[in-house]
């Protein structure tokens, strides 16, 4: 029974990664020459969607154990979306 309540919990836990929300600098300006702010709402859209359609709750586990940063599939596709959207991603 522990067994059990242990990988509910994991599951739990895991499907939890799914809401990852990036941390965006619209300020910074370092890296691009125009700020690239009022396209962010629209931007987290379509990278969110686009992150769930290519990422399954088994897929999310595999690349979890062997990612190094411990990051889903969810959110470092999530994440490289925004970064070639041309946003600074702080997290």
């Amino acid at each position: 029974m522990k067994k059990v309540m242990g990988v509910i919990v994991f599951c739990t836990l895991l499907n939890a990664c799914a809401s990852y929300q990036p941390i965006v600098d619209t300020k910074g300006k370092a890296r691009f020459e125009t700020s690239n702010a009022e396209e962010l709402s629209n931007d987290k859209i379509l990278c969110a969607k686009l992150a769930k359609n290519n990422s399954s709750f088994l897929s999310n586990i595999g690349f979890w154990i062997t990612s190094p940063e411990a990051d889903t599939q969810y959110t470092d596709i999530y994440r490289k979306c925004m970064v070639g959207r041309n946003h600074q991603v702080l997290n």
